[in-house]
Order: C-alpha cells, then sequence, then structure tokens
C-alpha cells in the first residue's frame, strides 16, 4: 500500500481574507474615535495583508533572518546588514501603506488614528518589521527642533517610497530612523549613559559633535538617520547621527554584533560602537531626557498598538481552528468549554483595541487640554497592561491549537511567532515597573483626576460594577498612590477606560461580560472562567474573522 491513511479533520489555513473587513470590534472603535475617517485605504490594505502572498513573507522574512556583514571581501569595513528579499517587501507594503512618518506632514485630522489601524492590522502578518517604521514615526516630530535638518528630511520621512540602498539621503525618494538610547550599565535609566560628544564646529545642520561610545540596543541599524544620546558638556544631550553623511562618506558606526532574540526574527537588533562618529545637535545640550520621553510617548502607543493586533491574530487563528475541527462529536467551538476560553479572549483582544484606538485619538488633538491630558495618562496605562496580557494571552490561544500550535511550520505556525513576539511589546520602550511609575508622574500634571472623571462620564450606568470602579477612583488619583501600588492603579484606570469605551462601542454581550469579570470579580484566574450567564455565542459571532 503507498498510503497509510487519510488525512482529515484539519483545518485549513487562515489565509486569503480580509483582516479590516472582518474586524469589527476595530471599525467599531474607528466610528466612535473618527466618525468622518475614510476607510478605503485601511480596506485595500486588509485585503492585501491576509493575502497568501504577504503570508508567505512574512514566514520567509523570519525564516531567514538579518545577516550582518562587517566586511567585504577584500578587508574593507562595511558594517551591512543584508536582508531576505520579503522583508523587503513587508517594508515596501509598510510604508506604502503610510505606517511611519507620514501622519506628521498630512491634513487628515484624524491621521493619528487611521495609521494607528493600520499598523495593528499590519502587526497581524508581521510585527518585527514595523520596528524601523515605528521609530520613523516617533523620530520624525523630534527631528523638528533642528530646523535645517529636518528641511532636508522631513518630507522623505513620510515618503511612501521605500528605498533601502545604504547611500546618501540626497539620493533617496524615502527614507526610515531609527533610536540609539540603552547602554550595558543603565539601561531604562539612560542618565548612567557614558557615550560622550565633543563639539568640532557647526555647518548647514547646526552644531556638529563627534560621538564616542557605544549602544547596547540598537535595533533597525540598515536606517538611514539615528537619534541618539550622548553625554554632552551641558548634560545628556540628543543628536542626529547619519548612517552616510552629507560629504558621501560611511558614518563611523561600527556594528559589533546581532542580537540573537527569543523573537523578533526578521528585525536586526544590533549592539554597535561609535569611534568619533559625526553627529549634529538635535534641540539644546543638556535635554536630551524630555526629548527621549516625546519619542518614548509614540513608540509607547505602538507597543500597544502592536500588542492589541496579535491578540487580534492570535484570536483569529484560535477561533479559525476551533471552528473547523472536530472532537467528541462535534466542532471544539461548540464545546461549553471552549466557548468559554474564546469568548474571554475575544473579550480581551476587544478591550485592547478598544483602549488603544482611543489613546491614538488623542495624538489628532494635541492642542485640546483634555486629549493632552489623556495622552499623557493612557500612553503609559495602555502599555502597561495592554502589553502584559499579551503573554498570557497568546499562551491560551495557542492551546486552544493543541500541538499544532507549537509547530512552527505551515500555517499554524504563525501561532508560535506570534507567541515568541509577545513579550517583547512589554519589555521595549520601558518595561511595567517604568510604566507605572511614569503614570504616577502623568497623575501629577494638570487636573488629571478631573481629566479621567470626564472621560468615563459618558459610561455611568452601563454597569454596577464600572460605577463602582469609576466612583473609587478619584480619591486614589487624590492620595496618589505610594509606588508599591501604582501597577495596581494602572490596571484598574486601564480596566476602567476599557470598560467606559465598550459601554459606547460594543453590544451589550460585550459590556456585560467584560464589567462582570473584569470590574465585578465573576472570574477566576485564568482565561476561559467566565460565569455561566454569559452570552457566548453573541461574543464569538462578533469575534469571528471569516
Amino acid at each position: 500500500m503507498d498510503t497509510t491513511h487519510d488525512v482529515f479533520n484539519q483545518p485549513s489555513p487562515l489565509v486569503g481574507y480580509n483582516l479590516f473587513e472582518t474586524n469589527r470590534p476595530l471599525r467599531d472603535a474607528l466610528k466612535f474615535n473618527a466618525p468622518e475617517l475614510q476607510t478605503a485605504g485601511l480596506h485595500e490594505l486588509g485585503e492585501t495583508i491576509g493575502s497568501a502572498e504577504m503570508q508567505t513573507h512574512a514566514r520567509l522574512a523570519n525564516v531567514n533572518g538579518p545577516q550582518l556583514h562587517t566586511h567585504d571581501h577584500f578587508g574593507r569595513r562595511i558594517d551591512e546588514v543584508e536582508f531576505h528579499p520579503s522583508y523587503h517587501a513587508l517594508m515596501k507594503a509598510a510604508v506604502g501603506a503610510g505606517l511611519h512618518g507620514t501622519p506628521w506632514g498630512g491634513t487628515n485630522p484624524a491621521a493619528h488614528v487611521k495609521r494607528a489601524a493600520g499598523f495593528m492590522l499590519f502587526t497581524e502578518l508581521e510585527p518585527s518589521i514595523l520596528c524601523p517604521i515605528s521609530m520613523t514615526y516617533a523620530a520624525t516630530p523630534a527631528l523638528r527642533s533642528n530646523a535645517a535638518v529636518y528641511a532636508d528630511w522631513g518630507a522623505k520621512l513620510g515618503s511612501l517610497w521605500y528605498d533601502p540602498a545604504l547611500k546618501s539621503f540626497k539620493d533617496k525618494p524615502g527614507v526610515t530612523m531609527g533610536m540609539g538610547m540603552t547602554e550595558k550599565q543603565g539601561g531604562s535609566d539612560v542618565r548612567a549613559n557614558t557615550t560622550r560628544a565633543v563639539r568640532v564646529g557647526g555647518d548647514g545642520w547646526g552644531e556638529r559633535y563627534e560621538i564616542t561610545g557605544h549602544k547596547w540596543f540598537f535595533s533597525a541599524p540598515m536606517c538611514d538617520a539615528f537619534l541618539v544620546l550622548a553625554q554632552a558638556p551641558a548634560g545628556l544631550t540628543c543628536f542626529f547621527l547619519p548612517r552616510v553623511l552629507p560629504e558621501g562618506e560611511h558614518n563611523a558606526i561600527h556594528i559589533q554584533r546581532l542580537k540573537d532574540k527569543l523573537g523578533n526574527k526578521a528585525n536586526a537588533s544590533s549592539e554597535v560602537e561609535f569611534r568619533g562618529a559625526s553627529a549634529w545637535l538635535v534641540g539644546e545640550e543638556g535635554r536630551g531626557i524630555p526629548q527621549i520621553l516625546e519619542m518614548g510617548t509614540m513608540t509607547r502607543l505602538d507597543c500597544a498598538l502592536g500588542t492589541s493586533g496579535l491578540m487580534r491574530q492570535a484570536l483569529s487563528l484560535a477561533l479559525n481552528h476551533t471552528a473547523q475541527r472536530q472532537a467528541f462529536g462535534k466542532s471544539l467551538i461548540e464545546q461549553p468549554l471552549m466557548k468559554n476560553v474564546l469568548a474571554d479572549l475575544a473579550l480581551e483582544s476587544e478591550a485592547a483595541t478598544a483602549l488603544a484606538i482611543r489613546l491614538a485619538r488623542a495624538f489628532d488633538h494635541p492642542q485640546d487640554e483634555h486629549e493632552r491630558l489623556m495622552a499623557r495618562i493612557l500612553t503609559p496605562v495602555a502599555k502597561f497592561w495592554i502589553c502584559k496580557r499579551g503573554s498570557h494571552f497568546a499562551q491560551e490561544a495557542m492551546e486552544c491549537l493543541g500541538g499544532n500550535g507549537y509547530v512552527e511550520e505551515g500555517g499554524e505556525g504563525v501561532m508560535a511567532r506570534v507567541y515568541r513576539e509577545m513579550p517583547l511589546n512589554s519589555i521595549w520602550e520601558g518595561a511595567g515597573n517604568i510604566m507605572a511609575l511614569d503614570l504616577l508622574r502623568g497623575l501629577r500634571k494638570g487636573d488629571a483626576a478631573a481629566a479621567l472623571a470626564q472621560e468615563l462620564a459618558p459610561a455611568r450606568g452601563a454597569h454596577a460594577s464600572l460605577d463602582r470602579l469609576i466612583d473609587a477612583l478619584p480619591s486614589r488619583i487624590e492620595v496618589l498612590a505610594s509606588e508599591n501600588e501604582a501597577r495596581r492603579l494602572a490596571q484598574d484606570v486601564a480596566l476602567a477606560v476599557q470598560g467606559a469605551l465598550l459601554a459606547q462601542t460594543a453590544p451589550p454581550a460585550v459590556v456585560g461580560a467584560f464589567c462582570a469579570s473584569r470590574l465585578g470579580g465573576d472570574w477566576g484566574q485564568a482565561f476561559g472562567t467566565l460565569g455561566a450567564g454569559v452570552d457566548f455565542d453573541s461574543i464569538l459571532q462578533r469575534a469571528m474573522p471569516h
């Protein structure tokens, strides 16, 4: 016999579908936060990244990771990183969708919300290539502090053209930027940085310095330029450091090695040394900390968006599998316990989406005092809570696939990639403790308690448990929790805002189940412990990816 068995009861892969059209929670969040937003571009992006071709690019870019070439065949130093063609195909798509610096140069009043939705969708396809995309988004407004550099680079940072070549910015239709902040001895404590900057003169780009030192995490080293921190005579300072100098020579950026990371495989993260590298002052000497905090706000938004996108992808994979897989006489999704698990995951995913898109809305209205306070408060809250929930979420979603979910190859191998990626957003750009402490600082800005009360007021009466939490928050904020309680406060602010948003955007089944479980205590210590009165079928129908 040539065959030993028939292959059946194995699900078809989740491919060839529109990620935007099938994501009802995202579409409802957009209607709430940007009701006039034109979504044709998001429909087009959703169709593109749901295709088999783009999913193949995502797989190949991860399987064939970046390779560092420090020297050429003749021994000359080149410091170049080689990527698989699929990496460049993904970068071209992300840049073409305007997910990098584009919102800063347009006139769309909801540019940041639209870009946030696209970023979430693209994360479902492949998150790691979005590292340089996110850094370009965050660095673009900071670069305005050097008007001369911004005049030459600003438009190209928002260009929809991707050009991976290592050459002068003058010869490229579009460019990307990275950041270099952390060092071996300091990590998040950038005040401990030892990299030094010495002024050597001035030119058309302003004050010029030589940078000597290192960076321990220098992601996307193939970007065209970087914003880096170094110690100048007046203190820690921000500098613009291009890969290729205006004269056409390569800058003295020496890549020592690429990090061998748990996940994020398609993206190159490196260790570098600067050996008298040329850089230009951005802002004022000694003002590096405020500038890096401003950039960090944007990348922290992207951490929340990225994890929300990964949650949606993990949920979609679990729903796709369980809807097709039969066990004990019916499909897995019809089994009562599996329904509970999937509905619980769906609640978590929708709440994450609602909070992340709400945060993005704040950046579309920087002149509005309420929105400014919301951006300050909700950035650390969303980064802390959404990203902290991600790893647990991915593990539970993987379990829905059984052994298939733990395997790297094939269509369901995407779940293993999602699982390895999940811890990253919680760690990068400030881990959990950093975010909780940042919330405490943010609560001292303006009348934060009143702003939060205003934000939550429209949801009063939606659920008794939500009302109780809303009532309790002002007094806790008034006394400002000690550092020991900062994580708990960040959690509760996140849950209150998520509940309030769902009360205004989601159907009653979602609102009731979320508030009863997360706020009312009718919940266990793991996913899949919702109360018996939950309308599981309605929640699952809303969450289905097809």
